[in-house]
């Protein structure tokens, strides 16, 4: 079983690999954050991360097989949890991305620009 840390290290290697490192804090604060939503709401013990990068963009997506939508709620300024997904917009739209889900919720997936000096 690996834990959200540990795959924020296999997307950081991931990044590396394809010489993305300029949005290795973006890209693994979005993937701990949509693991740890999929492990929290989800009830399943298989989720899957892919990281793609075509076209000019990195893609990153969740599966976790279960139906029922990730949606980002308001929280107050109080609340202990609930931002995580206010955290992946934000960043999607600043890295000028969009991110949603399909198959009925079972999959959450984002996509990233990838910076033009950074283009594969």
């Amino acid at each position: 079983m690996l834990r959200v840390g540990s795959t924020r290290r296999i997307a950081a290697a991931r990044l590396r690999c394809c010489g993305l490192e300029a949005m290795t804090d973006d890209v693994t604060l979005i993937v701990s954050e949509l693991l740890t939503n999929a492990l929290l709401h989800s009830g399943t013990t298989e989720i899957s991360l892919t990281i793609t990068v075509r076209d000019g963009f990195l893609q990153i997506t969740v599966r976790d097989g279960m139906a029922g939508c990730a949606e980002r709620s308001e929280v107050d300024e109080g609340a202990e949890s609930g931002r995580g997904l206010a955290l992946v917009d934000a960043l999607v739209k600043e890295n000028g991305g969009a991110w949603g889900t399909g198959d009925a919720g079972a999959v959450t997936w984002c996509r990233l620009v990838i910076p033009p000096g950074d283009q594969l």
